[in-house]
């Protein structure tokens, strides 16, 4: 039973993970296939939406996984193929989304944040140790004064 187990685990360690892709979508000019797989791995299944549709099972990965073929042997580069793509279904559609006007403020917001973060902090932590320094003033020395002698009385 431990033996099986073990045999098991060293199974699953070892093995590799099964693209999606079908024999029957595989080119057969290796150059042209090994460009599809480049470009399935960077874009998006709009159904499963973080998976890629070489990655995935449904049935719309399986069509742009076809389509994505099908321009490529038309001729398309990958550029042509991805912009094709793209015009299709959206941005939305690249796994890594591309810097443009449009989405400048994704690209620069989590810098932008962590900056005015870090900034609240120290000025946070500035204002804590000038308060922290200030000497008592007279009411409070006396204020103080009374609370010991309150203390010592009991």
């Amino acid at each position: 039973m431990r033996l099986r187990a073990l045999l098991l685990c060293v199974l699953l360690a070892f093995s590799t993970p099964v693209l999606a892709v079908g024999p029957d979508e595989i080119l057969s000019d290796p150059a042209l296939e090994a460009r599809a797989r480049d470009l399935s791995a960077g874009l998006r299944c709009l159904v499963c939406q973080n998976q890629s549709i070489d990655d995935s099972d449904a049935d719309l990965a399986r069509d742009l996984r076809l389509l994505v073929r099908e321009r490529l042997v038309a001729g398309d580069s990958n550029a042509e193929v991805e912009q094709y793509i793209v015009d299709r279904y959206g941005e939305y559609v690249l796994l890594n989304p591309r810097l443009g006007g449009h989405t400048i403020l994704l690209w620069i917001a989590a810098p932008i944040l962590l900056l005015i973060g870090l900034g609240a902090l120290f000025v946070a932590r500035r204002s804590n140790a000038i308060s922290a320094v200030r000497p008592l003033t007279g009411e409070e020395e006396a204020a103080l004064a009374e609370l010991q002698r309150g203390e010592d009385r009991q």
